[in-house]
């Protein structure tokens, strides 16, 4: 089998969500001829949200001019990138969005691409906590687990766990319906969780109320 190269690039920044990365990064690095490169401001060490875990930039926006997919994860930290204006990542991504096969983003990245101008009028996923956020920046909130604009090549998806659901679509769309199968299986992604409890609608008061709690401590 032939295999062409395929270039993906996760952007870096302070207080991201590590799964929103890992999830989507342990699918798509199988594929054949995918190389993938962690990018940020400046190269080096950048942390996640609770400061536990480190991720290694070994590029910077600058040094990138080009991918085939980008994909950009949610975190605390999106709330710094959509604030700051000139945020050198939202400028990365308005500057190579135009040649990707595929811009995408978990969780609150898509506020980020909301940022860049990339979903103006458009529904997106995201995190079920910040729809008001990204509806702010021209989107239109959704509680579907991963949105795709094929002719626009945008895809988004929901809170952290769904971008490896994600992941797998792009693998079909990348090479075809049993590569992605066989992702799956490299990755034993076969979900049986021992609850039901997955998302908003299926909460109840006292889980809501918990997690609300969990979130204030780590904001």
């Amino acid at each position: 089998m032939t295999t062409h190269p395929l270039d993906i690039a996760i952007p870096l920044f302070d207080r991201l969500t590590a799964l929103d990365c890992v999830g989507p990064y342990e699918i798509l690095q199988r594929l054949p001829g995918a190389k993938v490169t962690f990018i940020a401001e400046r190269t080096g060490e950048v942390r996640t949200e609770n400061g536990f875990l480190g991720f290694v930039a070994d590029a910077t926006y600058d040094d990138v001019g080009q991918a085939d997919v980008v994909l950009v994860p949610g975190g605390i930290g999106t709330r710094a990138v959509v604030q700051t204006e000139g945020h050198p990542l939202v400028d990365w991504l308005q500057r190579v969005h135009p040649s990707t096969r595929f811009t995408t983003s978990v969780c609150t990245g898509s506020t980020v691409l909301a940022k860049a101008g990339l979903l103006n009028g458009l529904e997106a996923a995201c995190h079920w906590s910040a729809y008001d956020e990204l509806e702010s920046l021209g989107a239109k909130a959704t509680g579907q687990r991963v949105v795709e604009y094929l002719d626009e090549r945008l895809i988004t998806a929901a809170g952290v766990s769904s971008g490896i659901d994600m992941a797998l679509r792009l693998s079909e769309l990348l090479v075809d319906a049993t590569a992605a199968k066989a992702m799956q299986l490299a990755t034993e992604y076969d979900p049986q969780p021992p609850f039901d409890c997955g998302s908003l609608p299926k909460a109840s008061e006292d889980v809501l109320g918990r997690l609300m709690e969990y979130m204030a401590d780590k904001a």
